[in-house]
């Protein structure tokens, strides 16, 4: 009996190794590198808001949801990419609320296309600076 019990724990540690998402493949060691995004999204929970990157976060926050579908959709199916995944995007939705939060409180703009404005605008003033000189 405690053969059948042993052969039972090798055959389900067999199967996981030789899986085709399991520890052989990229498929198990990119959602376990990818772990570091969501640990540096929830250490930047602490960062003041101002501190913090609207482009950087939108994208992370895109992608993460992008990938979640990609990754339930490819084969094989893989549950931990998916995973780390939905982490990313939920971390990056995070931070983008504490940013729209601190910019609608001190009156800066709040959207991506206002920031985009706000910068191209700049970008105008400080060429017509350098044109007159």
């Amino acid at each position: 009996m405690a053969s059948a019990a042993g052969a039972g724990a090798s055959s389900r540690f067999g199967a996981f190794m030789n899986h085709p998402a399991g520890p052989k493949t990229v498929f198990f060691w990119a959602p376990i590198m990818k772990w570091g995004l969501v640990i540096a999204g929830l250490k930047d929970l602490n960062r003041p808001a101002d501190k913090l990157s609207l482009f950087q976060n939108a994208a992370l926050a895109a992608t993460g949801m992008i990938w979640v579908r990609y990754s339930l959709v490819i084969t094989p199916v893989n549950y931990s990419l998916a995973a780390v995944n939905f982490f990313v995007g939920t971390t990056g939705i995070a931070q983008l609320y504490r940013i729209w939060d601190y910019r609608r409180t001190q009156g800066q703009p709040a959207s991506i296309l206002d920031a985009a404005k706000d910068l191209q605008q700049d970008a105008k003033s400080k060429l017509e600076q350098t044109r007159k000189l």
